[in-house]
């Protein structure tokens, strides 16, 4: 591959913060704009190579799988294509990775089934409003707000979904009818109507999960190519790559072979996807309003339908094309920008609303497809976005025969990974109490996903402000009293800092004088200055002094944290304290 990898997936610069002092017309600046002005200029001949195998395999990927996420959305499989082919144009303008790869997803397909009633005009409408909120947040560079949600949190929602996805496609696997969507009732009724199972479904689906499996594993041990090898094993290895890389179509095209064969003869065993709209999407405006029957259902009542779907697919959509995004970009070496990203899923969504497509984001599996397919640059989107168009213009009419047990099998075998068996373990291992979100999370996702995701967010913040509430204080006992709080004090740390100090000194006899070493105090708050010189006052009033080290007193206040040099913030703010009565010593040591 081409060495010059950092500007492929995005120009070295930090992925958030704030921009470098240049003009919003810079070179620096239209370039972090339009990051593929960092690449396109070197673009070589064994790039366009590279770019071309990985598109082509990515687009083989992308168009079974595309059908089958539109059946886990509740929507005709047309929109599933629809849906393919906008953020690989975009993308190539807008990434900051060479690897990510937008489009329709089992995690998002999911979310559009529950916030748009299987309606597909909710589920465009639904893409652009969550592309304006995701580019509003690209362009207010709220980025850093991604970081608030944990990872507990993730892996219990991704857990959590890859169950409900799986099981959901156990009825189009065995071939049974009228299984409601809810996921409890889904589990009753499925093991209820387990006696209505259409063998040739059954067979046919456990056929196509073990040659996905096996093609799998094939890929997984496919030894690397070395140029000393001789011409016939070269080609042998390219074969195996390319069947095993698109192993999604050939078992999909080979059960669509299969139910061909039994329509002639006559008798058809399997249930089939039927009729697929033919052609090209139409380019229009997404629908504000829904004609009915019994009249128009409105703008206004369409958003109050989707109601918390506003904020929950965004946000996950977000969360996943940027988590995917910064784990191949640490796996190759280059940096992201999280904001451009907002940017490039937002417009994606956006302008793939005026094709009918359903909200999308970063695909990890396809990413992945992507990644060892040798991609170079964001250009590999082209073939892709190009290969799902051809297929909507003339394959159309062959997606009739595809059986729904095959791509049931399809999508069960690309959420297995999604659940991590591991992070339990981990967790169990690294801090205990991290469990409690991801279960929290990972049970009420099963209910609602809404109320999965923000109790577990919930959680989260709790424990944060635990730790804020509760810091960390090292305390040496002597004839004075020396506290060493860990970080930074804030308000609601206050009452804590307040009893352990009158515990200790003032339950001892005579009352002991006490001396708060803020060496690793970087942030303080009015609350904590007012209660420190209320805390001055109960001392002095039992014949006992409070008193300060480790303070850098005399610059200005700047920016955020310490300053190593000189000054500080936290001096700043208890300087300012001085007119409550509160003693400030200097960093040297002080008499009690």
């Amino acid at each position: 591959m081409p060495s010059a990898v950092s500007a492929l997936g995005a120009p070295r610069r930090p992925s958030s913060g704030m921009a470098p002092p240049a003009g919003c017309c810079s070179q620096a600046a239209v370039q972090r704009r339009l990051p593929i002005l960092a690449w396109l200029p070197d673009y070589s001949a064994q790039w366009l190579k590279m770019d071309f195998i990985a598109g082509l395999s990515v687009g083989l990927t992308v168009i079974p799988q595309a059908l089958a996420y539109a059946e886990v959305a509740g929507l005709p499989p047309q929109y599933g294509l629809y849906s393919a082919f906008m953020g690989c144009f975009v993308y190539f303008f807008l990434g900051t990775s060479r690897d990510v790869t937008l489009g329709p997803t089992a995690i998002m397909s999911l979310l559009v089934s529950f916030y748009t009633f299987h309606e597909p005009a909710y589920a465009v409408l639904l893409a652009f409003l969550s592309g304006c909120i995701q580019l509003a947040m690209g362009f207010l560079r709220l980025g850093f707000l991604l970081d608030f949600i944990s990872c507990p949190v993730i892996k219990g929602f991704t857990s959590a979904a890859a169950i409900t996805i799986g099981f959901g496609q156990v009825k189009n696997l065995l071939g049974l009818q009228g299984i409601p969507r809810e996921f409890y009732l889904q589990v009753y009724h499925t093991f209820r109507q387990l006696g209505e199972t259409r063998v040739g479904d059954a067979v046919l689906g456990l056929v196509c999960m073990v040659l996905l499996l096996v093609l799998k594993l094939m890929r997984d041990h496919v030894p690397p190519v070395h140029p000393e090898m001789p011409p016939g094993v070269r080609l042998s290895h390219g074969l195996v790559w390319t069947a095993t890389t698109a192993r999604n179509a050939l078992v999909v095209s080979f059960a669509a072979l299969v139910a061909y064969s039994f329509e002639v003869t006559g008798y058809q065993p399997f249930v089939l996807t039927g009729e697929t709209a033919e052609g090209l999407p139409p380019v229009r405006t997404p629908p504000f309003s829904v004609p009915t029957a019994n009249g128009t259902i409105s703008f206004a009542e369409m958003v109050q339908d989707m109601g918390v779907g506003l904020a929950v697919v965004p946000l996950v959509g977000i969360l996943e094309s940027i988590a995917v995004a910064k784990s191949f970009a640490s796996q190759n070496n280059y940096r992201v920008d999280a904001n451009q990203e907002l940017l490039a899923v937002g417009l994606t969504n956006m302008l793939g609303s005026l094709v009918s497509a359903y909200p999308v984001t970063g695909s990890f599996g396809r990413t992945a497809v992507n990644a060892q397919s040798g991609v170079c640059t964001p250009a590999g989107g082209l073939v892709t976005g190009v290969l799902v168009l051809l297929s909507l213009s003339y394959l159309t009419s062959l997606f009739y025969y595809i059986p729904k047990s095959a791509l049931a099998a399809v999508i069960i075998m690309a959420v297995v990974p999604l659940f991590d068996t591991k992070i339990f373990q981990t967790l169990w291992r690294v801090k205990r109490l991290d469990l409690l979100p991801l279960s929290v999370t990972f049970l009420l996702c099963f209910w609602e996903v809404q109320y999965g995701i923000l109790a577990g967010a919930l959680v989260s913040v709790l424990m944060l402000l635990h730790a804020v509430a509760r810091p960390q204080l090292q305390v040496t006992e002597g004839p004075v009293l020396v506290l060493q709080p860990a970080s930074g004090l804030h308000f609601p740390a206050m009452e804590t800092l307040r009893e352990v100090i009158l515990s200790r000194a003032l339950e001892a006899s005579p009352p002991r004088h006490v001396v708060l070493e803020c060496t690793h105090v970087c942030s303080i708050d009015y609350t904590v200055v007012l209660g420190l010189g209320e805390l001055l006052g109960d001392l002095h009033k039992r014949g006992a002094t409070l008193a300060f080290v480790g303070l850098q007193v005399g610059a200005p206040e700047r920016g955020r944290g310490c300053a190593p040099e000189g000054g500080s913030l936290i001096s700043g703010r208890i300087c300012g304290g001085l007119a409550l009565g509160i003693p400030v010593r200097p960093p040297a040591p002080c008499a009690a």
